[in-house]
C-alpha cells in the first residue's frame, strides 16, 4: 500500500511538472525538447543548430552557465541565455 501511494504521488508530480529550461538540466541527462521560446529569429537560429521540438538533447558539460550539449549526435556550445530559451 505504501509503495502504491508513492507511485501515485510521483505520477501526479510528473503531470503537474512544468517545462523547465535546459539550463536546469543536470550533466549527463538526456531529455526531449518540449518547446523553444523567443523571437522568430532566435527560434530559427536554434532550429538550424538542431534544437527542434520533439528532438533529444543531452547536457555534456556546464561552465559558468554556458553549456555544451549533444543534439543530433553533434556537440554544440551555447550560451546561458540561448539555453534558457529551450524548454525540456
Amino acid at each position: 500500500m505504501i509503495a502504491e501511494s508513492v507511485v501515485i504521488r510521483a505520477d501526479a508530480w510528473n503531470e503537474r511538472r512544468m517545462n523547465m529550461p535546459l539550463t536546469m538540466l543536470d550533466t549527463g541527462v538526456e531529455t526531449t525538447i518540449k518547446t523553444i521560446r523567443g523571437k522568430d529569429q532566435t527560434r530559427q537560429f536554434l532550429q538550424n543548430l538542431g534544437f527542434v521540438e520533439g528532438g533529444t538533447v543531452r547536457v555534456v558539460s556546464s561552465m559558468a552557465g554556458n553549456l555544451i550539449v549533444s543534439v543530433k549526435d553533434v556537440r554544440v556550445a551555447i550560451s546561458n541565455s540561448m539555453a534558457s530559451r529551450i524548454m525540456v
